[in-house]
């Protein structure tokens, strides 16, 4: 069963067919590495079968010897293959969203939106997420969408804050920089090993901050001030610190995300996938860092 939330779990994140996820293959130089291809279909639970790839056409068991060969003499897929998903994709297509971001950012920021229409494009950019994130397939233009009006609501909540901390925006950026360099550092050197017992882990933890939150912000509504006081003061430092590292674990898997889909020859298409989780993680991350920082501030 596939799980398709937007902030708890990755495009890849399923219990069979799925790259990046329970039935993925390990990192590479790990312990385990040499499992089978994650895309491969069949039986999820046959892991001493040999790789193989389910986009090649054709029964394998008819191909003569000289074919047989051919194939196994070929580059691996994502290398000279059309269609499959490469490094440049996934760059490009991140570029493309993060850029997005950025530029309607700055808009709402020089025009000074009001905190209404703030609000508003938050709700449109979590309703086409949610939309993204059910589809089995990426669509482009869902994707850019949400990344335009999620820069909206960015600019208009970063003005908010630069309002009353001046600074802060920046300092929030430059923080989610370094933990998107930290965490590629720590990925490649294999200090941090995306498996499935650390996406089951994150996912709990995801999930009781999620609940956690949410239930701080109706007591906030229905009572007034800081709710229960999980985003204020010395518990607020706390589940900020939590958030962040939250954030630096859904990089990690989105790291594995991409990893596995260029190994695999995954469809090209799933480079936008990619880049919509990754633009996901660093929104969150910057978010974070946001109160963090101007709990600090006060």
């Amino acid at each position: 069963m596939r799980s398709s939330n937007p902030v708890f779990s990755r495009r890849g994140f399923s219990r069979s067919g799925g790259y990046a996820g329970f039935g993925a293959a390990p990192q590479a130089g790990s312990p385990a590495a040499g499992q089978a291809n994650p895309y491969a279909g069949g039986n999820p639970h046959a892991q001493t079968q040999a790789p193989t790839n389910p986009y090649a056409a054709g029964d394998q068991q008819n191909l003569t010897p000289e074919q047989l060969q051919q194939m196994y003499g070929a580059p691996p897929a994502g290398t000279l293959q059309t269609g499959r998903m490469t490094m440049d994709d996934v760059v490009m297509r991140t570029g493309m969203t993060l850029g997005t971001v950025i530029v309607a950012a700055a808009v709402a920021w020089i025009a000074q939106l009001p905190v209404g229409v703030g609000i508003g494009a938050a709700l449109v950019a979590m309703v086409l997420g949610l939309v993204q994130s059910f589809k089995r397939t990426a669509s482009p233009a869902l994707i850019m969408g949400y990344a335009l009006f999620e820069g909206l609501f960015l600019g208009v909540i970063s003005q908010v804050y630069n309002d009353r901390w001046s600074g802060i925006p920046m300092q929030a950026v430059l923080g989610t920089m370094a933990v998107f360099v930290g965490v590629l550092v720590a990925y490649k050197t294999r200090l941090i090993r995306v498996n499935a017992r650390f996406q089951r882990f994150v996912l709990a933890a995801a999930i009781g901050f999620i609940l956690l939150m949410a239930v701080n912000l109706l007591f906030a509504a229905i009572g007034g001030g800081d709710g229960l006081g999980f985003r204020s003061g010395g518990l607020g430092i706390v589940f900020g610190l939590i958030g962040v590292v939250l954030g630096a674990a859904f990089l990690a898997m989105d790291f594995k995300q991409v990893e596995d889909g260029v190994r695999y020859g995954a469809p090209r298409e799933e480079s936008w996938l990619a880049a919509f989780g990754l633009t996901l993680s660093l929104v969150w991350i910057y978010l974070e860092l946001l109160r963090l920082i101007s709990i600090f501030r006060d």
